[in-house]
């Protein structure tokens, strides 16, 4: 966990304003360098926009990946959800990142849904946490993953693939370890204080099943370093290769905290919102604009305080589009309010698009379930 004084950020809660090389610094990761962005695009063929405007920015043991990849030795991805609430924009960025890291370098996808978890720590009906698991697996599906690409993990359901690695992954945590990590107590449950070995089991689940080394490299929020850190911890003792990370930064609520909220929904664009509620949410959205318009076109505006600016660097690839914005808003030449309609109208059309290939997903999301691929 890391605690400020401006802000606290744990794998349950991210609050205050994240000094994002400070909480690096914390965590202990590394900050990605440019000429690690510049050797991944290199291996790609191509550039991400999340990656070249920073907004992965941070990782642990990158480049043990980097060198599979120049050797062609087997990897994997892995990544997943707490399904506690429906989705929204801020919870499949990184997915549609990987989603570009599976298609450049051909690697499969290892996805966790953490349904006991939320059950467990955020005392979600178990029943009703299974429920979001396959909603959310709609949303994941539309992003454009192959089954071939994406193996569906359900806690509850597909436990018999991880319980053997937990096992010996929590005879080499003590208690005092996790409850140190995660901030538990003694009235924490054994539940809660358990659930760790699996998060960290998934690490290492594509070496067990193909029988080789195959160290997975995991695209996430940095909210979700510790318990990767302590599974590159205890890797070496278990026989395994030590997981890798890339970590990003947050998508900022509308109201400019940092972390968009599922609690609090007015904070959020959903991805089933219907038009008229996004339309609402984004003209309400926190601007760094002027307080009047005859100021704006005077004084122009602050794009790197403002919401809306950072929604088109996390949700517009054209990098000449997000050039023309700041550039407009600094020098006067467009008011906040005609920025939000343009912004809304990307946003729209993305959910538009994922809700289209939600429906279809339906019908053929069993396929997508490890159980259906590794039996």
């Amino acid at each position: 966990m890391a605690q400020d004084q401006a802000f606290t950020v744990t794998p349950w809660e991210v609050k205050g304003k994240v000094d994002y090389r400070r909480l690096a610094e914390q965590f202990g990761v590394k900050l990605l360098t440019e000429e690690d962005v510049k050797m991944i695009e290199k291996l790609a063929g191509d550039s991400h926009h999340l990656l070249r405007r920073g907004f992965f920015y941070a990782h642990r043991g990158l480049e043990n990946i980097i060198e599979r990849i120049v050797n062609r030795k087997r990897w994997a991805l892995y990544t997943g959800r707490g399904p506690s609430a429906d989705l929204h924009l801020g919870h499949i960025l990184p997915w549609m990142f990987t989603k570009w890291l599976c298609d450049r370098f051909n690697v499969e996808l290892f996805f966790e849904m953490t349904d006991d978890e939320k059950f467990l720590v955020r005392d979600l009906p178990l029943e009703e946490a299974n429920r979001y698991a396959y909603d959310n697996a709609l949303t994941l599906i539309a992003l454009g993953f192959r089954p071939d690409q994406l193996h569906l993990i359900i806690d509850t359901e597909d436990i018999r693939y991880l319980y053997k690695i937990a096992v010996k992954v929590a005879k080499c945590l003590t208690l005092s370890t996790v409850k140190h990590t995660f901030g538990f107590t003694d009235s924490t449950n054994v539940g809660a204080a358990f659930f760790p070995t699996l998060q960290i089991a998934v690490a290492f689940l594509p070496t067990e099943l193909y029988g080789e080394e195959c160290p997975v490299l995991i695209p996430a929020g940095i909210d979700q370093d510790p318990y990767f850190r302590l599974a590159r911890d205890i890797a070496d003792r278990l026989g395994y290769p030590k997981p890798c990370t890339l970590y990003c930064k947050f998508v900022p609520a509308l109201t400019g905290e940092e972390k968009m909220s599922a609690s609090r929904p007015e904070t959020a664009i959903y991805i089933l919102d219907d038009d008229n509620t996004v339309k609402r949410k984004i003209m309400n959205a926190l601007t760094g604009g002027q307080p009047t318009k005859e100021l704006q076109r005077k004084l122009g505006g602050n794009p790197d305080v403002c919401v809306v600016y950072k929604y088109f660097m996390a949700y517009v690839e054209d990098d000449s589009v997000v050039s023309k914005i700041y550039a407009d808003c600094k020098s006067g030449n467009i008011l906040c309010g005609e920025c939000k309609k343009i912004l809304y109208e990307y946003i729209v059309k993305l959910l538009h698009d994922i809700r289209d290939r939600r429906e279809k997903a339906r019908d053929v999301i069993e396929s997508y379930r490890i159980s259906s691929k590794f039996r």
